[in-house]
């Protein structure tokens, strides 16, 4: 069993190191604007751009003494471009570069959580197809509810990541906003223009108004978005793990070569990623509560929100790239025990084949009240004596009565509970 454990593609967009070079990107941005509006030079600008670089050390350095992050990295590039730095940061306030720099790198992360999300539906399709027809039994309250087929609880598996990646490309096509519009958002010293322009190069949206920042009312959703993922994944690694318990035995997760269950107990084989999931989708869930509280800020604005979300957003995209990627491998190493699955569904002579009955009783002229009473007397009686459901309908007057030999067999026909499978199938694939 391989697993990627370092996700260090979608880590990487959030290292301090890449976060300046976001700041820098939005900064060359809107003087790139300026030279399309017909403001700056162009041949200036071009020498700015060659000349543009930074210093974490640096940065550092003289974020000790002014306190302020995006003044110390305004100032260490401007130590760098020389006479070229008045044409830095014209118009613009310290939220313009932030919060479209934090635009740009939730779309750079989104881009890798929708491919993990499509590798995640790859996988469950061809788990459908592989198990359209394997019988299994569905479960309600936990108890033994009626026969269908593993390849339909992928169907519904399935069907709930489509719409989380639905849903996940909406959060993130409305928070595909930026902003260069000055202090409290009046475009006093910049115009309008500069940032339709720098938002287009970008490949952002100018938000409709800003307030010196974008509301958080588009990153909360966005982090909605995010915890539904995780929930939904939290979902199936539940589902799992009960499907993996010693007495169920349906499924488990692949098992390496050379690993190893417990210090204690070297039989166990539990299923350690799927409680990982369980456990990850409470952290990203958490997370998202925090986005919510960053909406009611002071007037037009105040930082409360940005100590948050310096934690909140790289923990997210992390964890909901690590989740998707470490799902997608436990269903590609999932171990499907067909035989177990058959067996669980024949359980005290086939009891969860009770409403079969009862219907074909109703037709041959019981009540259904007198159906009802019928069948259950004898599937509790399996239930509860450890016996055989079948063998208990054969021994009943009142339903061999009814009912010929046939006629019971028939009912027991697992085929009966298949017959819609297409139709299931062809709404989910279409």
């Amino acid at each position: 069993m391989i697993e990627r454990y370092s996700r260090e593609e979608i880590s990487n967009i959030w290292t301090l190191q890449s976060k300046f070079s976001y700041y820098l990107a939005v900064e060359l941005a809107v003087c790139d604007a300026y030279v399309e509006h017909g403001d700056f030079p162009k041949e200036d600008i071009l020498e700015l751009k060659k000349l543009a670089k930074f210093d974490l050390s640096r940065i550092d350095e003289i974020e000790r003494e002014v306190r302020h992050d995006v003044i110390a990295f305004l100032t260490n590039v401007n130590e760098n471009v020389g006479e070229y730095a008045k044409y830095m940061h014209v118009g613009m306030t310290s939220s313009d570069v932030i919060d479209t720099a934090f635009a740009l790198q939730i779309q750079d992360s989104g881009k890798i959580i929708k491919k993990d999300l499509e590798d995640v539906l790859n996988s469950l399709k061809n788990l459908a197809d592989i198990h359209k027809n394997t019988i299994c039994i569905g479960r309600s309250h936990g108890i033994h509810a009626e026969i269908m087929t593993f390849g339909i609880k992928m169907c519904n598996w399935y069907d709930i990541i489509r719409r989380q990646k639905e849903n996940f490309v909406q959060a993130l096509e409305q928070i595909r906003v930026g902003q260069v519009s000055g202090p409290v958002g009046t475009y006093s010293n910049i115009s309008p223009e500069i940032e339709e322009i720098a938002c287009k190069n970008m490949g952002l949206k100018p938000a409709a108004i800003s307030t010196q920042i974008i509301a958080r009312d588009y990153h909360a959703h966005f982090m909605q978005s995010l915890a539904l993922i995780a929930s939904v994944v939290e979902q199936f690694a539940t589902e799992i793990r009960h499907l993996q318990r010693t007495e169920v035995l349906e499924v488990e997760e692949g098992f390496g070569k050379n690993q190893k269950g417990s210090s204690a107990m070297p039989h166990k084989k539990n299923p350690v990623l799927s409680e990982n999931l369980c456990g990850l989708a409470r952290v990203v869930r958490a997370n998202s509560m925090a986005a919510m509280e960053n909406i009611p800020l002071w007037h037009e604005r105040d930082i409360s929100h940005s100590s948050a979300e310096r934690i909140i957003f790289p923990d997210s995209l992390i964890l909901v790239d690590f989740m998707l990627s470490r799902f997608n491998n436990i269903l590609q190493n999932l171990v499907v025990h067909k035989d177990n699955m058959l067996k669980n569904s024949e359980k005290f002579g086939g009891i969860v084949f009770s409403q079969k009955v009862m219907l074909e009783l109703i037709k041959k002229g019981y009540t259904r009240e007198e159906a009802y009473r019928i069948v259950q007397k004898e599937a509790l009686d399996a239930f509860e004596n450890n016996g055989n459901f079948k063998e208990n309908l054969y021994k009943d007057e009142e339903v061999t009565s009814k009912l010929s030999a046939n006629e019971i067999e028939e009912i027991f026909d697992k085929k009966y509970y298949l017959k819609n499978i297409d139709k299931i199938y062809s709404k989910v694939f279409n």
